[in-house]
């Protein structure tokens, strides 16, 4: 192949990578995504190095202009990416000089590849952590208006997927509320911790000329400028912190997606989910499949690959950069994608499903599902100890699996041949209805509850 001088790395090289090398060291063929955050990096510090008196204004005009140029032929679709100038860096500030010549030079004035990558990625990154943000919230707000729908409605609760006690459709929407709040609350914590500014911190030690971080941390909407040079250019916690907060939503995505998986099954007919996000059978017509919940449960494991593939190049390395540090980007990229689109996916299935209350209050009143509040009414009434409750309990149950009924349709003379205490009031609390009201207890699943806790998510996500 021809090879040709490096310009990065002027004269040190007399040859150009060959191919192979070329290869393994580009990264332009995913770091273009760092496009806009690049061009906001290198606007901010040509008006700082103008301000300072470190280039003049007419250059920093000239590159202003030129790369709001280049960042149009960007987004236009018409920039012609090389391989052969590496990365996104290399790429707008070649593109610059073809524009404006000699000023695009001066550009690089006071800073490093090294400031900018990481001020490019941390951007980046801040954006995803914003765009999750809203997409989370989005989702609660759909799980709210369901929550507000069914808060009276019974439903089974279970443990181990077996039916334990029954609860409400509210109480049951609302457990996602509170587990993508933490969500929610990780994502913004994460985004207030990572949002200081590396510009400026060069290759590793700073610089001698007299820039302002300040300046350029403010007009990139940082809270400050990162305090230690060294850490500014080798930190990549923000990224780490995100796909950490992304892992542990998709996990919560996850396990509401194998509810609805499981809910919309012929077997449980709970919800019904709609036909945006089902698929039918190429072969069997009744079939209609929960396709989009497979797919968001399945997507966790991209998500959490991510988190062990970043952490994995990141644990070895000396300070301040090393060139694994390349490998940073893939994973966060694919990860970020992967999660806005599951969070879309999972907003649009759970405004889009109808919970089939009948089959809901069917279920709830199966299963002895009311045996806890027939054990509670045991110690409250006739004063037993629980575990003797618990006991008196399990053989009422098991004198009800013997005749092939439920609790509720024993009658007084059965109840009472285990325990002669048992009166007609234990007939008050079998009901399901009655178990849901009366857990009164904040957080509990009664109605009165639910309710309180959803005007309580309304007015913090107002």
């Amino acid at each position: 192949m021809t090879t040709t001088s490096n310009q990065m790395w002027g004269g040190r090289f007399a040859a150009g990578p060959d191919a192979i090398m070329e290869a393994i060291n580009a990264s332009i063929g995913f770091d273009k995504r760092l496009a806009a955050q690049d061009i906001a990096g290198s606007r901010a510090h040509a008006a700082m190095l103008a301000a300072q008196g470190i280039i003049s204004d007419s250059d920093a005009e000239a590159i202003r202009e030129g790369l709001l140029t280049v960042l149009s032929e960007i987004e236009g679709g018409r920039f012609e990416f090389s391989t052969a100038l590496e990365d996104i860096h290399m790429n707008v500030e070649a593109r610059l000089k073809d524009i404006i010549g000699a000023p695009a030079g001066r550009l690089h004035t006071a800073r490093s590849r090294n400031d900018q990558v990481a001020t490019d990625f941390r951007l980046w990154v801040r954006d995803q952590l914003d765009a999750a943000d809203a997409g989370l919230q989005a989702l609660i707000c759909a799980l709210l208006d369901q929550a507000e729908a069914g808060a009276d409605w019974v439903m089974p609760g279970f443990t181990h997927l077996q039916t334990a006690q029954p609860v409400t459709w509210g109480h049951h929407m609302m457990a996602y509320v509170e587990m993508f709040g933490r969500d929610l609350s990780r994502m913004r914590d994460a985004r207030a911790r990572m949002n200081e500014c590396p510009l400026g911190a060069a290759a590793l030690a700073g610089t001698s000329f007299p820039i302002d971080r300040h300046a350029t941390a403010a007009a990139l909407g940082f809270d400050r400028p990162g305090a230690n040079s060294l850490d500014a250019v080798s930190d990549r916690d923000f990224a780490l912190e995100f796909l950490a907060a992304a892992s542990i939503c998709a996990m919560h995505l996850s396990r509401f997606a194998e509810e609805l998986v499981i809910w919309s099954s012929a077997q449980f007919r709970f919800v019904t989910l709609s036909d945006r996000f089902s698929t039918g059978s190429s072969i069997m017509p009744q079939k209609k499949n929960p396709d989009a919940a497979e797919l968001i449960r399945a997507k966790v494991g991209r998500i959490m690959g991510a988190n062990v593939a970043l952490m994995m190049v990141m644990k070895g390395l000396p300070l301040a950069y090393s060139k694994d540090m390349q490998e940073d980007k893939e994973q966060v990229f694919d990860a970020a994608d992967t999660l806005m689109l599951a969070l879309a996916a999972m907003e649009g299935m759970v405004r889009d499903m109808t919970a089939n209350r009948d089959r809901l209050a069917a279920a709830a009143g199966s299963g002895f599902s009311t045996a806890t509040d027939l054990a509670d009414w045991l110690v409250r009434v006739l004063g037993l100890p629980f575990r003797d409750a618990h006991h008196v309990t399990g053989s009422l149950v098991a004198l009800a699996e013997g005749k092939g009924c439920d609790l509720p349709d024993l009658s007084l003379a059965d109840m009472q041949s285990v325990h002669a205490g048992i009166t007609e009031d234990v007939f008050g609390v079998l009901g399901v209805e009655n178990s849901v009201n009366s857990r009164m207890s904040y957080g509990g699943t009664a109605p009165a509850q639910v309710r309180a806790q959803i005007a309580r998510w309304k007015e913090r996500m107002a």
